[in-house]
């Protein structure tokens, strides 16, 4: 794999701009409800969203899907609601996905997937998918921000474990949305935390999602930088990937890692164990 340039894009859009920012951060565990977290999970540290606020400012995209967020009030903190209008769906976990939509872009709101909670009723559910439509310039975009099932990263997702099962289960549902929206004609992309890697050949659930249309997948062939080992980086299991029009809109070279300037294994905790990706669209 090649190693990604790290930089940042210093684009600003506007609501009537042909170019648009979209990003995915996973920012682990955001919440208020400290009371709430998993034992093994300490609360964030003073200054720590203050931090993590910086690195929105920076990332200063359009469009940033969002997971392991605990709904507008938790994404407030990183994100400033002045500027950016916050979509997340009707449940009640720690752990959502979502979105956080720049101010001026017009949005609708389309159900949640909610067929990729394959357990409603734990304690601590699987997540749905948030599913928005964004239209900028008169041109529409289908959007779903997606967090899949942990546990299963790479390997047969055969294996009768639960993770792994789960993993195919929630694969099969993503077919059914991706083949509904190649019917219909229209641009989209899924963006979030799929919890796998996809560089193996033949890859199972790579090889799913991309029978039932069509995708361009952002990440592919290269390395992920964030919170990189004396080896390199690692295979990406956070994903941007296009679909119909949307594969002819991507801005060559344009996908970036926004980096954390903080090292060492409490910096990761504290901040999050993964780096908001961005790439940008130039609408027809």
């Amino acid at each position: 794999m090649r190693v990604l340039i790290l930089a940042l894009s210093l684009l600003v859009t506007t609501a009537q701009a042909a170019e648009l920012k979209l990003a995915s951060w996973n920012i682990a565990w955001l919440t208020g409800r400290t009371e709430l977290l998993p034992r093994d999970r300490a609360p964030r540290e003073r200054g720590d969203a203050a931090r993590l606020a910086d690195y929105g400012q920076r990332l200063d995209a359009d469009i940033v899907a969002l997971q392991e967020v605990d709904g507008p009030e938790a994404a407030a903190q990183v994100l400033d609601p002045r500027a950016y209008a916050f979509y997340f769906p009707e449940e009640d976990d720690l752990q959502r996905s979502g979105f956080a939509i720049r101010r001026g872009l017009r949005v609708i709101r389309n159900p949640d997937l909610e067929a990729l909670d394959l357990n409603p009723e734990a304690q601590r559910s699987l997540r749905r998918g948030t599913d928005i439509t964004v239209e900028a310039g008169g041109v529409r975009l289908r959007l779903l921000s997606l967090h899949l099932k942990a546990g299963c990263s790479s390997g047969r997702l055969e294996r009768e474990d639960s993770d792994c099962e789960q993993l195919m289960r929630q694969g099969e549902v993503l077919a059914g949305w991706i083949a509904a929206r190649r019917r219909e004609g229209v641009a989209f992309a899924l963006l979030g935390d799929f919890n796998r890697a996809f560089e193996r050949p033949g890859e199972p659930l790579w090889r799913r999602l991309s029978a039932a249309a069509p995708l361009l997948r952002v990440t592919e062939g290269v390395s992920n930088p964030c919170w990189a080992g004396p080896r390199g980086g690692r295979a990406f299991i956070d994903h941007i990937l296009l679909g119909g029009a949307a594969r002819d809109w991507l801005v060559p070279n344009s996908l970036r890692v926004l980096v954390y300037a903080e090292q060492g294994r409490d910096w990761r905790d504290r901040l999050s164990d993964h780096c908001p990706l961005s790439i940008r669209l130039r609408m027809p």
